[in-house]
């Protein structure tokens, strides 16, 4: 049974919600490192780029493919925590997160991620979760492990920034995984 929630609490009171047209500002400020324009497919760098990007998330929670959180600490949007790709014929989705650079090794991104991963597997009935990250970014490695994700193995030259191909290492995190329990 998938259950709709529109806000969830983590142990270490982070806050996560939709995102909305007033979090502008938080994804502007996410998007405005170069590292971060890279992975976003398209340019975000105005407030109606930010709006647009906000929209697409709204769509794809519509759709239900896609739930996008911001991860909110005091009132700020600090992170996002999503899973996408919903396929619920084999009940898989892909996971994904960021962090503004002032909230970057905070843990942010981990707590958030975990409390995304329960209500995945518990409020949409997913069975497996994916996500992956360049072999060059150990930080994202460390909030996968950190959120139980388990390493799979790398994927060569499955991404491309401008002329730079870059290794992937694929992990994954299973409703049955002994991580779920207690």
């Amino acid at each position: 049974m998938r259950r709709q929630v529109t806000e969830l609490l983590t142990p270490e009171g982070l806050l996560l919600r939709p995102w909305r047209p007033d979090d502008a500002p938080a994804v502007l400020r996410a998007f405005a490192p170069e590292e971060m324009t890279r992975q976003a497919g398209r340019p975000v760098t105005t407030t109606a780029e930010a709006l647009e990007w906000i929209a697409g998330r709204e769509g794809e929670r519509a759709a239900g493919t896609g739930y996008t959180w911001a991860v909110v600490r005091d009132g700020a949007a600090l992170g996002s925590v999503a899973v996408t790709a919903v396929n619920h014929v084999h009940d898989t989705g892909w996971v994904s997160y960021w962090t503004t650079e002032t909230a970057r090794g905070t843990g942010i991104a981990a707590a958030g991620v975990r409390a995304l991963v329960h209500w995945a597997f518990e409020g949409l009935s997913l069975h497996r979760l994916e996500l992956g990250h360049r072999t060059n970014n150990p930080a994202s490695c460390a909030v996968a492990v950190r959120a139980g994700f388990a390493v799979e193995g790398v994927e060569r030259e499955r991404l491309r920034y401008g002329d730079i191909r870059y290794d992937v290492e694929r992990h994954a995190r299973l409703a049955t995984d002994d991580v779920n329990r207690g």
